[in-house]
């Protein structure tokens, strides 16, 4: 009798993609850009992932207009120096075996911050060379924090139309997957949030105006992009706060999209408001990932504090998502998906070089 082999490590076809397996690189912030533009950095961060035996690959949060940066240092995509910068990246992850995939990102009132490891303030304007920001609606993400510039009916048009262009310039750049960041307090989710969002013109209101300019990106997104291409969909589940955006929300937004071509929800919560108290603990998203899936009929994957192989394959094992997307682990381990089939009993898929090294006799 022989036991069965690791769902972690079955592939998973979507559209006319296969991935070698469930595990995926989440979208990780490197704050290591010039001008938005892909350099060394990008290649080795996300090449090692795609070597360490990881199914899809994803580049970081990429804005598709220099003013949706969440700082100077963040990539872009709205050039076409921008798509030669990244096109090796996707290169090189597909040479490896893996799927290259982005996140296309506006980070609205968030925007115009220093790097993490600078203290996230604001960049002031008129004195630091920041910029305006650009939100829904005049509030700030903090008190202390200047209001935002709210959006008018061209505004709106111009973001629509950025995030279409960025699309284009994925697909030329040789991306296998795109994916539409609506999560973590950045601009597409400022507008689906009521906290956030307090327009009484057709894209606010109720949830159906919350959702529209969410809807018409995906839309206007999957006709541009080629019919065998995966789009995959970012969403915060919850804010975690009272009168906020939550899981029916969700549930009813997930719903809208997957009629409108869009493949998998990226199931992650939070980000809109500062003061939300986060029940941060072990997989602690991973019921929202579930929820969707079987409301909605829509594949899904599972992001937040999945770090041990073991968690990982309960959560493909059980049907609670499709994917499962690691962070943290992944910078602490680029080999996270090789040590993990070896943990779980699966044949790892060293690169040549390095298989090589380890079987010689």
């Amino acid at each position: 009798m022989t036991s069965q082999a690791p769902q972690l490590f079955t592939p998973l076809a979507i559209r006319d993609v296969t991935l070698r397996n469930r595990i995926v690189v989440s979208p990780m912030c490197q704050y290591s850009c010039r001008d938005g533009l892909a350099n060394d950095w990008h290649l080795v961060h996300l090449g090692s992932r795609a070597a360490g035996g990881a199914g899809l690959v994803f580049v970081e949060a990429t804005a598709v207009m220099p003013e949706g940066r969440i700082s100077p240092a963040d990539l872009g995509l709205w050039s076409d120096a921008h798509t030669a910068g990244l096109a090796p990246v996707a290169a090189f992850i597909r040479r490896l075996g893996a799927v290259p995939g982005i996140q296309l990102a506006h980070a609205g009132r968030k925007a115009s911050c220093r790097p993490p490891w600078e203290g996230r303030s604001k960049i002031r304007p008129s004195e630091e060379g920041g910029w305006s920001c650009q939100a829904p609606s005049p509030l700030p993400f903090a008190p202390d924090e200047p209001a935002p510039q709210a959006l008018d009916a061209a505004g709106i048009e111009a973001v629509k139309a950025a995030f279409v262009q960025a699309a284009r310039r994925a697909v030329a750049a040789g991306f296998a997957v795109v994916e539409l960041h609506a999560a973590h307090g950045y601009l597409l989710h400022q507008f689906l949030s009521p906290l956030s969002n307090v327009r009484d013109d057709a894209y606010g209101g109720d949830l159906p105006g919350r959702m529209r300019l969410a809807l018409e990106t995906a839309s206007t997104i999957r006709e541009v992009i080629p019919g065998g291409m995966p789009l995959f969909t970012r969403i915060s589940a919850t804010d975690w706060m009272p009168g906020g955006w939550d899981l029916e929300q969700s549930v009813a937004l997930a719903r809208e999209l997957a009629a409108r071509g869009v493949d998998l929800i990226d199931v992650s919560s939070g980000g809109l408001v500062p003061d939300a108290v986060i029940p941060a603990a072990p997989g602690y998203q991973v019921p929202f990932a579930a929820a969707v899936r079987e409301r909605v009929g829509v594949a899904t994957s599972a992001v937040g504090l999945i770090t041990e192989p073991a968690q990982a394959e309960a959560v493909i094992a059980s049907g609670q998502a499709d994917l499962v997307q690691l962070g943290r682990a992944m910078l602490h381990d680029p080999y996270w998906a090789l040590h993990a089939a070896q943990t779980l009993g699966a044949q790892p898929d060293w690169p040549l070089p390095y298989g090589y090294a380890f079987h010689r006799r």
